[in-house]
């Protein structure tokens, strides 16, 4: 099912079954979206991302960013990661999130893609830190693309165009059902930030 196009409510789930996906659209106006990214853009501490696969240490061109309340240590692909302080413009966008979600989220993991030839392999945010069936707010900033999801056990996909300056957000058993991805594309050239806001339990 592609959602290119039609009008999407925010309390419409996206997912036809075992899981609860909803887009909000654009939260901000253009220019405060503009304003966010160029500021994301030179104020984070962005580091290539790093990945242990069948033994094998890869660093991604795509580079990554983790803050939170606290110096939590989050682990995913074997690598584990030590949370900074949050920067003025994150507490800032989480405040936005959470008043328009009603969720609350204690960290964020931010990804930094160059151009739309970088994109994010299928998986589940499943990590044994992020609180069970908790919600994933995703922010993304820059270039527009596509996002999609794929049933683990039916193979359905669900696919949406993500905007500048929208939010999307993930929970229930989306993540114990349902695979996503960010596919690449040679038809975009310009960044993408992403802010995927989160809860971790420790």
């Amino acid at each position: 099912m592609d959602l290119f196009g039609n009008y999407i409510d925010e309390k419409t789930n996206l997912l036809p079954h075992n899981g609860e996906v909803n887009y909000y659209g654009k939260l901000l106006p253009k220019k405060e979206a503009d304003h966010y990214y160029h500021q994301l853009m030179n104020n984070i501490e962005w580091k290539n991302d790093e990945a242990f696969i069948l033994g094998k240490l890869i660093i991604t061109k795509r580079k990554v960013a983790w803050y939170a309340d606290i110096p939590f240590e989050y682990t995913y692909s074997n690598r584990t990661k030590k949370a900074l302080p949050w920067t003025t413009e994150l507490l800032e966008l989480k405040k936005i999130a959470e008043e328009r979600t009603g969720e609350s989220f204690n960290s964020c993991l931010l990804n930094l893609y160059h151009s739309g030839e970088e994109g994010m392999a299928w998986h589940s945010d499943g990590e044994k830190d992020l609180k069970k069936n908790g919600a994933i707010g995703s922010l993304s900033f820059g270039a527009e693309r596509k996002f999609a999801f794929k049933n683990k056990q039916t193979g359905e996909k669900v696919s949406m165009l993500l905007e500048h300056g929208s939010l999307l957000v993930m929970k229930g058993t989306t993540q114990t059902y349902w695979l996503h991805r960010l596919p690449p594309t040679k038809t975009i050239a310009n960044p993408r930030i992403n802010l995927t806001f989160r809860t971790i339990e420790k």
